[in-house]
């Protein structure tokens, strides 16, 4: 395998989203879910800052730590690790973690070797128990397409940079298969708890567009003192 290779699945069967809109900037149901929001922040139904606080929940803290717990749990549990790497939907399943957007789930392993980073060359595919919403970058065509032209770039735009000798691993989610990355545990953390290891672990480092954080960097990001 060739360094920085991209993993492609033939996209050939039927999706759940709809491409069919390619002279849209935005595909249908993306229209109509705005179209539903204008109509009842209007009526007075909805506050704005409302509803982009419970999206904000979603996507950064409910959905995300449901794949830290997966992930810290992983690292802690080298029997549920391997388990995770053979069969990563029981896996997740026996913590509680399953429906839409989760039926065939696939973890994929960092290694000092091979880093690996998740897209959907086509639409949004994203795997919603573990990880929540998914991000607006990650539906966007320059990320879509670049992940896989140029993942190196792609990476140090997120503020990540792997050594040269690193196998770089790009994977197309599809409507059948769901990615969750799992990935390398930061040094210094082998007294750590399982619910430590978890604040840890950042959306962007199961999409594989981020690392696990160093613990103080998790102190630092919670508002805590490093």
């Amino acid at each position: 395998m060739s360094h920085d290779a991209s993993h492609e699945h033939q996209h050939d069967h039927a999706h759940d989203h709809d491409h069919a809109h390619e002279g849209s900037a935005l595909p249908e149901m993306d229209l109509r879910v705005r179209a539903l929001e204008s109509l009842l922040i209007e009526k007075g139904y909805v506050e704005p800052k409302a509803l982009d606080v419970l999206i904000e929940t979603y996507e950064h803290k409910v959905g995300p730590r449901n794949g830290a717990r997966v992930v810290a749990k992983a690292w802690s549990d080298p029997a549920f690790r391997q388990w995770l790497l053979d069969d990563a939907t029981a896996a997740i399943a026996s913590l509680g973690f399953t429906g839409r957007q989760g039926e065939h789930m696939v973890a994929l392993e960092n290694t000092p070797r091979v880093h690996n980073m998740v897209v959907c060359t086509l639409c949004s595919c994203y795997p919603w128990p573990v990880l929540g919403l998914p991000p607006v970058w990650y539906k966007s065509a320059p990320y879509r397409s670049r992940a896989v032209i140029d993942p190196r770039g792609v990476l140090a735009e997120f503020g990540v940079t792997l050594p040269a000798d690193t196998e770089i691993c790009v994977w197309d989610s599809t409507a059948e298969v769901r990615y969750l990355v799992l990935p390398m545990r930061p040094p210094g953390t082998d007294t750590l708890s399982e619910d430590e290891l978890a604040d840890l672990v950042t959306r962007d480092s199961m999409i594989g567009t981020g690392l696990a954080l160093a613990p103080h960097e998790a102190k630092r990001a919670s508002g805590g003192q490093s």
